[in-house]
């Protein structure tokens, strides 16, 4: 599970990119062993394909994780928040660049005459050496592709609403909010407002039935 801080970094990191006409996809698998990559961008700025890849640390015990770094792009970065940086800077490795994490004050946000579109801005702390690719640049470019249509399925299925569940999953998700069950406030549980709401639907579905047979017995004495 990512932290909000987490987030944070990697919703700012994803739009920082997208400003400047990149590609930008999270979470890319790379081949032979060679990790997860954070996030991974596909830059055209410099007139040809560039790699970027970014690993996202947010606290050092996350910095000094056994986790596999995937630094297998032509330029690699940390994303760190600007007190983690200085806590580790001297354990950054020569080559590898660093973008810094600064969140926005809500004074900062209140008085922007501007839309704030992310929560906070990404400051270019160590620039990045350039290298070879460490992967066959087909097969990055094959789960670079992969990886974006992940992200399009998962829109699609948000747009297509609850219909793109299969009951089970409906169930599931249910299910999961009984953890936070108030029994003293039963308007805030998602399961009482469904049963109540059923209850009430079932109740005026009778309803109409009983009325209409009351009507249509009244009809046929009436004929009589």
């Amino acid at each position: 599970m990512k932290t909000k801080l987490t987030l944070a970094l990697e919703k700012t990191l994803y739009q920082y990119w997208q400003d400047l006409g990149a590609y930008v996809v999270e979470e890319v698998t790379m081949p032979d062993d060679q990790g997860i990559v954070d996030t991974l961008v596909l830059d055209h700025s410099e007139g040809h394909q560039v790699w970027r890849c970014f690993e996202l640390k947010v606290t050092k015990a996350d910095f000094h994780s056994s986790a596999k770094l995937s630094f297998i792009g032509n330029y690699n970065y940390f994303v760190l928040p600007t007190k983690l940086y200085s806590e580790v800077k001297a354990e950054i490795p020569a080559g590898i660049g660093v973008f810094t994490y600064q969140p926005f004050s809500k004074q900062a946000i209140a008085a922007s005459t501007i839309p704030i579109t992310t929560p906070g801005q990404l400051k270019i702390a160590k620039t990045a050496k350039f290298q070879e690719l460490k992967v066959d640049a087909t097969e990055l470019a094959t789960r670079f592709i992969a990886s974006l249509n992940r992200e399009v399925v998962k829109a699609k299925r948000v747009e297509k609403g609850l219909d793109a569940f299969s009951t089970d999953q409906l169930y599931q998700a249910l299910k999961k909010r009984t953890a936070d069950y108030d029994i003293y406030n039963p308007d805030a549980n998602l399961y009482d407002r469904f049963v109540e709401e059923l209850n009430n639907d079932t109740i005026a579905a009778l309803q109409a039935e009983i009325d209409a047979l009351t009507e249509e017995n009244l009809n046929l004495r009436l004929q009589q």
